[in-house]
């Protein structure tokens, strides 16, 4: 994204991108991408596509539980989980054979392992997994109070109900 735009530009453009990422909510992320096509959609259509076009994707965490937010907030887990190999691999000026450079990255990541965070919230996990629907970080009891009903689920709710 700030490909598309000039040095000039980056670092407001970055807080306004910070402040989409680590909004308190799904609805204050929109409004701060509202303010960044404001800001930036008249000069630079091309940088406000590449965050507008993608904004459900951008956005996704927030569908999941807001105490797992921050874990799913990371940029590169797949990075920092190999950092210990590749510094490692650096200094030994490589594994030497294919078999002892799966021994010496699973040895190493094991190791590193006992100084991962723990994921908050681990019981809600569960929850996830099973299809568990989340809005604003909250679980929702009643997934139909979310989104409308049709006419014809209207009119079956309205005959249980009677009867």
């Amino acid at each position: 994204m700030l490909a598309a735009l000039p040095k000039a530009a980056h670092p407001g453009a970055i807080a306004a991108m910070k402040d989409i990422y680590n909004a308190e909510d799904i609805d204050r992320a929109q409004v701060a991408v509202k303010a960044f096509e404001l800001d930036y959609g008249k000069k630079y259509p091309k940088a406000v596509a590449k965050i507008v076009d993608d904004l459900d994707v951008l956005l996704e965490f927030f569908k999941y539980p807001a105490e797992h937010w921050i874990h799913l907030r990371t940029t590169n887990p797949i990075e920092s989980t190999f950092a210990t190999v590749r510094l490692r691999t650096k200094v030994t000026k490589g594994p030497g054979s294919r078999a002892a450079g799966i021994a010496m990255a699973y040895k190493l990541i094991e190791a590193a392992q006992a100084r991962w965070r723990k994921v908050n919230a681990p019981e809600l996990a569960a929850l996830v997994q099973a299809g568990a629907l989340f809005h604003k970080g909250k679980l929702l009891e009643r997934p139909h109070e979310l989104t409308p009903a049709s006419s014809a689920d209207a009119v079956e709710a309205a005959r249980t109900e009677v009867a």
